[in-house]
């Protein structure tokens, strides 16, 4: 083989031949009239043609009257160009002979030699860097459970919509209720699923004024809406509302197989109404969910001006709450348990006051929901307990054996203090613990099964006597006898206020009595407003009862007062 300082011209040219032909990149020639001359291997595959085909055709193969007009302003701007520059380069999207799309990178150069042009053009396929390119806009733009638009894409384009637009404009968030309780129910797997479900649910309904459904992730979700008048909305979100109350059925493959009801909440907000910024009206739409989720969730809230005042004042009654557990302003009002025959005190429910600086004694109608939203119901029980103990050590002293009840919730129970916190106070003020009574309400239980189970059977193992409060009123009450450790039931009011004139309500207080006979646990019956209903409750054989005809919530003092004359009146 020669030297390359002694090559002929014609292996020269023959060696760039077959160079050419080995690139990985396409390489054709065009002759001065942009005719093909000349191409290699590369570009016979990328286009689909063979060079046979090729030659002697323009460079958009066919003649210019059968081109597109994109194609044929393409075709004119890369002559311009060629023409005034020598050079030119961009990136296309290229259509070869079997319908698909080619991305690449086309450079053209005009070249003389002995005065004649020729046209050089090397193609770069460039498909899998933007097919690279295009999933990684898709993983920053869209999530990826639901494909739908993320936050990011949402808030592009309501800001352009909000530059643009000169009809109203409305914003939607909405969360899924119970997520984290789904969740958990449904694992992983199951919970995309339903998320994914829910998502064609909405699509499927075609919303009218519709811009943009997007997924900010998990339950969190947002609609964007235009229209002449915003009240033409609230007849979309009320067929999705509708749409809810359909049941989603998963597959096998899910960690339960029975019908899930996906109840939302939803909060809106609208231009110019509200505000006339995308910051603004954003943050509205999110105060307004948050309202909505505050009572219970399951409804669509309209942002106005008080729910700005609602939040201030949450947000205040947090701020006070907070320095009431720290201040030692909630105290226990006692009130009295009866034996129904005798009328003698056996105990006292404590039922929380709060002392308030300025606004005086306050019912736990104006707290206790804003204690378990804030989580310091652990605080308020600490408090309480306390209190409680100090007063039966009191008492003892005085030789009275009367219990106090407490009443506890599954949040206070998952405490991780909690069953140490109990066991401390019983030693340190010698108490008995057949006198600290708890009680739960039924609801709570389904809240946390096994943890709730665990502390209380730890609790009947320190002798604490626990009562089943509410009974009747929950979701599985019969169950909850079976599975924790109670020694009373306690029948709620509700079934007591009637139930001289309601066959209802004695029937079902005569099976609870009749229940808790056979399961050798006393019964307590509550809401006890008059001398009929004692009577009654007595002859049905309940024997033990409280409410306000009998004696209503009194302080310490107050109640110490009524064990020294009882006390006396048996002397």
């Amino acid at each position: 083989m020669p030297t390359f300082s002694h090559i002929s011209i014609a292996d020269k040219q023959q060696l760039l031949a077959k160079l050419c032909e080995q690139l990985d990149d396409a390489i054709f020639i065009l002759d001065d009239k942009l005719r093909y001359l000349a191409v290699n291997a590369s570009y016979e595959m990328i286009i689909g043609y063979s060079e046979a085909f090729i030659l002697g055709r323009p460079l958009g193969i066919y003649a210019a009257e059968l081109l597109s007009e994109e194609e044929r302003i393409v075709l004119a701007d890369i002559i311009y160009q060629l023409d005034h520059k020598g050079l030119y380069e961009n990136d296309f999207s290229m259509p070869n002979r079997y319908g698909q799309t080619i991305e690449c990178h086309m450079t053209y150069r005009k070249i003389y030699i002995e005065q004649t042009a020729y046209y050089v053009c090397m193609v770069r396929d460039m498909s899998s860097v933007v097919k690279d390119q295009k999933q990684v806009a898709h993983l920053l733009n869209y999530d990826q459970v639901t494909g739908l638009p993320n936050r990011k894409v949402f808030l592009n384009q309501t800001s352009d919509l909000l530059l643009d637009s000169y009809q109203e404009v409305v914003i939607v968030r909405l969360n899924i209720d119970r997520y984290r309780s789904l969740a958990n129910l449904l694992g992983p797997d199951g919970i995309n699923t339903l998320i994914k479900d829910f998502v064609t649910r909405v699509k499927d309904l075609k919303l009218d004024n519709l811009h943009c459904f997007s997924h900010f992730g998990g339950d969190d979700f947002a609609l964007l809406f235009e229209c002449v008048d915003a009240n033409m909305i609230r007849h979309q979100l009320d067929s999705l509302m509708q749409m809810c109350e359909r049941p989603f059925s998963l597959d096998e493959n899910t960690a339960t197989d029975a019908n899930i009801y996906c109840h939302v909440s939803v909060g809106v907000s609208y231009f110019p109404k509200n505000d006339n910024d995308l910051t603004g009206l954003l943050t509205k739409a999110e105060k307004a969910l948050h309202y909505v989720k505050q009572q219970g969730g399951d409804d669509i809230c309209w942002y106005d001006k008080t729910i700005d005042e609602a939040i201030d004042d949450s947000l205040q009654l947090e701020a006070a709450l907070r320095v009431a557990t720290t201040k030692d302003q909630f105290v226990p009002y006692y009130q009295p348990k009866f034996e129904l025959a005798t009328g003698i005190i056996t105990g006292f429910e404590a039922l929380v006051r709060w002392q308030h600086p300025t606004r005086g004694l306050l019912k736990p109608v104006h707290f206790i929901n804003a204690i378990i939203t804030h989580k310091l119901s652990f605080e308020l029980f600490s408090q309480m307990a306390i209190k409680i103990a100090k007063q039966l050590s009191i008492w003892r002293q005085q030789g009275f054996c009367q219990h106090i009840c407490v009443n506890a919730d599954a949040a206070e129970f998952s405490h991780p203090d909690f069953f140490e916190m109990v066991s401390n106070l019983l030693v340190e003020y010698t108490i008995s613990a057949h006198q600290f009574h708890i009680e739960v309400t039924e609801s709570s239980l389904i809240q946390r099964h096994a943890n709730v189970r665990k502390k209380l059977e730890l609790l009947k193992e320190l002798g604490v006597f626990l009562a089943l409060d509410d009974f009747g009123t929950g979701y599985a009450s019969l169950s909850y006898l079976q599975e924790y450790p109670f020694d009373f039931i306690k029948i709620d009011k509700s079934f007591i206020s009637n139930i001289t004139t309601d066959r209802v309500q004695y029937a079902i207080v005569k099976a609870i009595l009749d229940l808790a006979n056979a399961l050798d646990m006393k019964v307590i019956a509550e809401g006890i407003e008059t001398e009929q209903q004692r009577d009654l409750l007595l002859a049905m054989g309940c024997h033990h009862g409280q409410g306000y005809w009998l004696g209503r919530p009194v302080t310490a003092d107050v109640a110490t007062e009524m064990l020294v004359k009882q006390y006396a009146a048996f002397q």
